[in-house]
């Protein structure tokens, strides 16, 4: 049986390959997507792929994943920064939780280098580009292979 993970991704990350490629790079979500399912298949994890740009959106996905998921990676972008209900529902999860971000938060301006989520995560990549998604499912693997 095969582990089910969810990546989440918040605001704004639609946009990636237009916005801000000197932060993020110029790969687009939809290539990002293709990246991760691909590396989830050779690890025999079932992935599902979500973004919203919505806040309360988030919070019902990470409420619906306690029931459906054994580990959460999470992109919260901009709401990593604002958003104690995400926080919040992270806190409910119980299970592995991976938060990452494309560009490295804390070597940017001074209101994106506190995260609201970190303290509740199991651990955290930051600032290794798209390749820090492949890094996040290879972590979350090997910490749903430990706890089994």
């Amino acid at each position: 049986m095969s582990n089910k993970i969810i990546i989440i991704n918040g605001p704004n990350l639609n946009l990636l390959g237009e916005r801000e490629q000197s932060q993020y790079g110029s790969i687009t979500l939809k290539n990002l997507e293709e990246n991760c399912t691909k590396k989830s298949k050779e690890l025999n994890l079932e992935l599902k792929f979500c973004q919203s740009n919505v806040e309360g959106e988030l919070v019902n996905i990470i409420q619906d994943a306690r029931k459906n998921f054994d580990g959460i990676i999470i992109n919260a972008a901009a709401f990593t920064h604002t958003s104690v209900a995400i926080r919040d529902a992270l806190e409910v999860f119980k299970k592995p939780i991976i938060e990452l971000h494309i560009s490295n938060i804390y070597k940017r301006e001074e209101f994106r280098q506190k995260s609201l989520i970190s303290d509740v995560v199991s651990g955290g990549i930051f600032g290794l580009g798209a390749n820090g998604y492949i890094l996040a499912i290879i972590s979350m693997h090997n910490l749903l292979k430990n706890e089994n």
